[in-house]
């Protein structure tokens, strides 16, 4: 029914006159790019499960906000983000509460070594780098999203989504000692 149409197009109709199905079909095309982005960004399939369907209930709520200036899916790509942050700022505060209580939250170890010459998985590579780094280098290689999407997913420059993009790929590299193709 909605096959050839531009997402503008599904949003237009969903603003328009509150056309539940054409936004089903916004949610078909995206919710397996979003849940894989924030699968990867946060390590917790159920979490990113959950997160999801906050980003696009946030997206239905927000729809209005949509300007069509840059692509939806990078304006989804944005809330989603966000979400994700909104997530991780709330469960630091919650951590920070139960260690006052004098209990010590559980923290993941995000060092990883590498005994053999395989290349780790693309989730042990995602663990040497920092929230920032890692949430770029997904929405740049998991996600297909351009540098300009990127930043403005992340509110960042070009010049900067390309700078972390380097740093994380250093970072990578340093880490499980992998030689840049291209330079070494």
């Amino acid at each position: 029914m909605f096959a050839g149409i531009e997402d503008t197009v599904l949003v237009a109709r969903v603003l328009s006159s509150q056309d539940a199905r054409a936004y089903g079909e916004l949610v078909r095309r995206h919710q397996s790019r979003v849940r894989n982005f924030l699968r990867k960004l946060s390590g917790d399939m159920a979490l990113a499960d959950d997160l999801a369907q906050d980003s696009f209930m946030r997206a239905w709520d927000k729809l209005g906000t949509y300007s069509g200036k840059g692509t939806y899916v990078s304006w989804l790509m944005k809330i989603a983000y966000t979400t994700f942050l909104q997530s991780r700022r709330q469960s630091k505060r919650y951590a920070a509460v139960i260690e006052q209580a004098g209990h010590t939250a559980d923290a993941e170890a995000r060092t990883v070594t590498v005994d053999s010459d395989e290349l780790p998985d693309l989730g042990k590579l995602l663990a040497v780098l920092n929230d920032e780094e890692r949430a770029i280098m997904v929405m740049s290689y998991a996600c297909g999203l351009s540098h300009r999407e990127i930043g403005d997913v992340t509110g960042s420059p070009v010049g900067t989504v390309k700078s972390i993009l380097h740093r994380g790929k250093e970072k990578i590299r340093t880490h499980f000692e992998i030689e840049d193709r291209q330079h070494g």
